[in-house]
């Protein structure tokens, strides 16, 4: 089975003025020479990314989709800012970036550019396609290189600026909940409930680290012939945050029905059988390779994450809407922001005792 990210056509909707293109990138990346073909990525539901094969070898480009966002939403500019200062100063896996256009007057949004990485990009947490010998092995190594990346002194690497070392949680509640009402179309309960219940149970005890803000296998990045991950992927919501934001995010799975195609849940599926750990396991895992005892508030943690995931997919419903969406099937993910937002309010009426469901 091909593992390697899934390429098509460019989408009609994200068409972008290809000879400005490549006269742009003559000028800001001498030697990429005269010749420019783009693919478009599929599998991401945001900024779109397209694969450039030139003269000089193949990149990657990212950009703003098309048409109207939401304030503060698409940001490539932190996505460069972020990989770019990891690429330099630290050991987390992350492709080197290139150049960063931020002039609209190119190809119609900013973008940048950074190296093509080869390998593969499994998006379902049962890694299926993958031999059962390297599942566990996965789920390790991105335990491992979460840890990795949640242990980098931002300030040392210039990222003491990327946000504000404290109050995450309640800001990202805060925006989401803005970015939600921005983009609602219909009327979810369990939204309105969650809404209403997280900011009077917000976690005890803030950090701070580099919280990625979409940390998950699909966008990890393995190494062709061994489990281990070579790059994390699509830096858009990365900010200054708690880490184990990022750690619930991860393991929503845990939390979310398998038997639905594109919820990517394991709840049904024999763990053992597909040779995965548990979710006590992975939290297990990344305890011990960050230094951590155990962890507080986790049903609030994965009731925020899921509450967030919610109003990210209603967003991607209302892009599919107004037609610049930047994944072919963003109508039938927008509409399972409901299944979502239930199973987080499932979590927050169950409290500390009752999330290992």
């Amino acid at each position: 089975m091909n593992q390697e990210p899934q390429l098509v056509d460019v989408l009609d909707a994200h068409r972008l003025d290809e000879a400005k293109l490549l006269a742009w990138l003559q000028d800001a990346m001498p030697g990429i020479g005269d010749t420019l073909t783009l693919k478009q990525f599929q599998g991401g539901q945001s900024n779109p990314t397209y694969l450039l094969d030139t003269d000089s070898g193949r990149y990657v480009l990212r950009k703003k989709p098309p048409g109207k966002v939401l304030p503060s939403a698409h940001m490539v500019e932190r996505e460069y800012k972020v990989m770019r200062a990891l690429s330099e100063h630290t050991r987390v896996p992350v492709p080197r970036t290139r150049v960063l256009c931020e002039d609209s007057g190119v190809i119609g949004t900013p973008f940048y550019v950074m190296d093509f990485m080869p390998g593969r990009v499994i998006s379902h947490p049962a890694l299926r396609e993958l031999d059962k010998a390297e599942r566990r092995p996965v789920h390790e190594a991105a335990m491992d290189t979460l840890a990795t990346l949640h242990a980098v002194d931002v300030n040392a690497v210039g990222l003491g600026d990327f946000g504000r070392p404290s109050g995450y949680v309640s800001r990202q509640l805060a925006r989401w909940t803005k970015q939600y009402q921005a983009s609602r179309t219909d009327d979810l309960p369990a939204m309105d409930k969650l809404m209403a219940w997280l900011p009077d149970h917000l976690p005890r005890h803030d950090e701070c680290a580099i919280a990625h803000g979409d940390y998950r296998l699909g966008n990890l990045m393995l190494a062709q012939d061994r489990p281990d991950v070579v790059a994390i992927l699509d830096w858009e919501l990365s900010t200054l945050g708690h880490p184990i934001a990022d750690l619930a995010y991860f393991c929503l799975p845990y939390h979310l029905p398998s038997d639905l195609v594109g919820m990517r849940g394991v709840v049904g599926e024999d763990l053992i059988e597909l040779g995965i750990p548990d979710e006590q396991a992975a939290i297990e895992r990344y305890c011990r390779q960050s230094g951590r005892a155990g962890i507080e508030d986790w049903h609030v943690f994965l009731a925020f994450s899921l509450f967030r995931l919610a109003a990210i997919l209603q967003g991607v419903y209302a892009r599919a809407l107004q037609g610049n969406a930047s994944n072919a099937d963003a109508l039938d993910v927008g509409r399972r922001a409901h299944i979502l937002a239930d199973a987080g309010w499932r979590i927050a009426q169950r409290g500390e005792q009752g999330v290992a469901s």
